[in-house]
């Protein structure tokens, strides 16, 4: 099987317009490319928030620090790329085209203003006009996203699992924010039930987010990317929806327990629920894997395999949270603390890591060599980017990771601070190279 082929065979997946005239309609890549340039920006600037506040990371983490760096990983730089990602990917999971490009502007334009907002708000634990102006624009940015994302599927050809997964994450984002800004409300006015304050709400708010949004998201795309990058024929529906299943009904079960019961131990039920999930999803990625027609896995695949198994370090201190709460009904800091980091930095970074170098240079390469392809040889997409600076990035990120999980775990002002300098060094070189393939020139060889 030659490169060629490989990359023929990955274009018509991902962008068959090029090769079909009438097929699926993919998205412009001016929709597309600004999401990606505004994650890599916000990746940079929660790493100098990390450094600059790593003292955060050896107290309580209910503090403004935390919580501007926690929502800038979780809304500048994950959702931000997820949104890019999706609106570029839905057409090809539901087989027709996205509704509305203008929708997808506005949810960038609102949410561009909003995060940085909500994370001045945070930093500087102002809950009054920052925290609430950004609070709104983000909502509506989600709300406009949803939207985009329903009546898209709708329209399409498909209704396939893939379809639903995004479907019901995009619908969990929306809870997820709405009740975020009911929290930040809260500081002023008493909205919540009487009894509840904002630190019960708390873990609530961050599974939906963590579980709902991001957990369904990744498997839905990752279930269609990662075979297709592996050049892997494997397919099992029946399994995507038993996890599909099992990880809605853990979040509901989880706030049904949440407002009826007060045994911590009921927790077990949904943990247990989504780590059933979480290692049937690996199980199909390892069939995947073992069921490729391409021998040969580039770096960035390998990366985003890894993160698969990262899933797993986050249900296990969430595991141990609870025990220890039921054993002497205090909360672990410094086990909080790094499974917060673990998400975000751990199994979130590094499954964006990877994919943005296999999606964004097809991006790319789509929009600048499609109509050159008949006339010449052109650069594979790989080529876009460089891969000495990729893997610097790779190195650093791992290192990064290690230091300052360790450097939590021990309160080490050290480790946090070595490990968030790696950190920085892996979004510099992060952005160079999205920089690099963005403001990619046309070149025959």
């Amino acid at each position: 099987m030659t490169v060629k082929y490989i990359y023929s065979s990955l274009s018509k997946t991902m962008f068959p317009t090029t090769f079909n005239t009438g097929a699926i309609k993919t998205t412009s890549y001016k929709v597309v490319i600004p999401f990606y340039i505004y994650a890599a920006v916000s990746f940079f600037a929660a790493t100098i928030l990390l450094f600059t506040s790593s003292e955060s990371f050896s107290v309580h983490f209910f503090n403004p620090h935390i919580l501007a760096i926690t929502h800038t990983m979780a809304l500048g730089w994950a959702t931000m790329i997820i949104f890019g990602a999706s609106y570029q990917l839905v057409p090809v999971v539901a087989e027709g085209k996205l509704y509305s490009n203008k929708l997808a502007y506005i949810s960038f334009g609102l949410a561009a203003v909003g995060i940085p907002l909500l994370v001045y708000g945070f930093f500087i634990f102002n809950m009054h006009a920052p925290a609430k102006w950004g609070g709104r624009f983000v909502l509506f940015a989600a709300l406009f996203h949803v939207i985009n994302i329903i009546t898209s599927i709708a329209k399409g050809k498909s209704n396939n699992i893939h379809a639903k997964f995004v479907l019901a994450a995009a619908l969990w984002l929306f809870v997820t924010v709405f009740l975020g800004l009911v929290l930040v409300y809260n500081f002023t006015i008493s909205l919540l039930p009487h009894g509840y304050n904002y630190m019960d709400y708390l873990p609530l708010h961050g599974q939906m987010g963590i579980v709902g949004w991001f957990l369904l998201l990744v498997i839905g795309v990752g279930s269609r990317l990662i075979p297709m990058f592996l050049i892997s024929k494997y397919t099992n529906t029946r399994l995507l929806w038993a996890i599909f299943i099992l990880i809605n009904t853990a979040l509901i079960t989880y706030i049904i327990s949440f407002y009826t019961a007060t045994q911590t131990r009921l927790n077990f039920i949904p943990i247990t629920l989504i780590f059933t999930g979480v290692l049937l999803f690996i199980y199909y990625c390892f069939q995947s894997y073992k069921k490729r027609l391409r021998k040969q896995v580039d770096v960035q695949v390998k990366i985003s395999l890894l993160s698969v198994l990262l899933l797993l370090i986050p249900i296990i201190i969430l595991t141990a949270l609870i025990a220890v709460l039921l054993s002497n009904s205090s909360v672990n800091i410094h086990l909080t603390l790094t499974y917060g980091f673990v998400v975000f930095f751990g199994w979130l970074t590094a499954i964006i890591l990877g994919m943005t170098f296999k999606t964004l240079p097809f991006i790319v390469w789509n929009k600048v060599y499609h109509h050159r392809a008949s006339l010449g040889k052109t650069p594979s997409p790989k080529e876009l980017f460089n891969a000495n600076i990729f893997k610097v990035m790779t190195v650093c990120y791992l290192v990064g990771f290690v230091l300052f999980a360790v450097g939590i775990l021990q309160s080490s002002t050290l480790f946090l601070k070595m490990g968030a300098a790696f950190l920085i060094i892996t979004a510099v070189s992060y952005n160079l190279n999205v920089l690099k393939v963005v403001y990619h020139k046309p070149k025959s060889k």
